[in-house]
């Protein structure tokens, strides 16, 4: 059973009963389904159940099981890569890119506000769409389906998860074209996230290195002062042959 398109489910996994509890049915104050659980083993049964829209979880889980439930998160399958959010007691730039790093769409500190957690949880699912324009986006060696959310590059899938896919799928749509760091945090995001502009820089490193494999990371290209495009570098002349 899928989640139904009228609703976008949630599930929260963190260990303090209260905390989850009071976020819950403030989430479900502003209409969303959610599910409160304090294990990561029952979370990884309920997304196998019901597969949500997005996850919340706690980074400070025993016994590395939030590390767990984030992989186990990226291997579920569905119309669109399931959204991630880690809550944290670190909140250091370090420990936030790393989070980051690990493919969250979002990272929230603890103690946080319920208010401000709401208005973050709005801006990663306003860009989940129910059922994606089915098309095909090319540029020289790369191919983005969005039938079926894969990208291909020379014919071999690239994985990608879901900031990392989304952010790829916008700047092909827009070859040629180039975005700051607001611009892409406000059509990735949404425009109301408090992400920062930090996240962006984090995500294409991250691109880069996963198109690196296929030799496509020159794809992605940063315009110095302002931001980054989408654009396929001109072939190499082939030297003449020697008269």
């Amino acid at each position: 059973m899928h989640a139904t398109q009228t609703t976008k489910q949630i599930i929260i996994v963190d260990r303090d009963v209260a905390a989850i509890e009071a976020l819950r049915q403030k989430l479900c104050d502003v209409g969303f389904a959610v599910r409160a659980i304090t294990d990561g083993a029952a979370a990884m049964v309920a997304m196998a159940t019901t597969p949500p829209h997005l996850v919340i979880v706690d980074w400070n889980m025993p016994g590395h099981a939030a590390l767990t439930l984030m992989k186990s998160i990226r291997s579920v399958r569905g119309p669109q890569p399931v959204r991630l959010i880690i809550l944290s007691t670190l909140s250091g730039e370090h420990d936030v890119v790393a989070g980051l790093d690990l493919g969250a769409d979002d990272y929230i500190a603890k103690p946080y506000s319920l208010r401000e957690v709401v208005a973050r949880v709005s801006a990663v699912l306003r860009t989940y769409r129910e059922q994606p324009e089915n098309h095909e986006l090319s540029g020289g060696d790369l191919t983005l389906d969005s039938s079926s959310n894969r990208v291909t590059a020379h014919g071999r899938l690239v994985h990608l998860r879901g900031v990392e896919y989304r952010l790829l799928e916008f700047l092909m749509s827009h070859p040629g074209r180039t975005f700051n760091r607001a611009q892409l945090l406000a059509r990735i995001w949404g425009v109301d996230s408090d992400v920062d502009e930090r996240t962006v820089d984090v995500n294409v490193q991250r691109l880069r290195k996963l198109l690196a494999d296929s030799g496509c990371e020159s794809y992605l290209q940063t315009v110095r002062g302002f931001g980054y495009r989408f654009s396929v570098p001109a072939p190499m002349p082939t030297p003449a042959p020697p008269q």
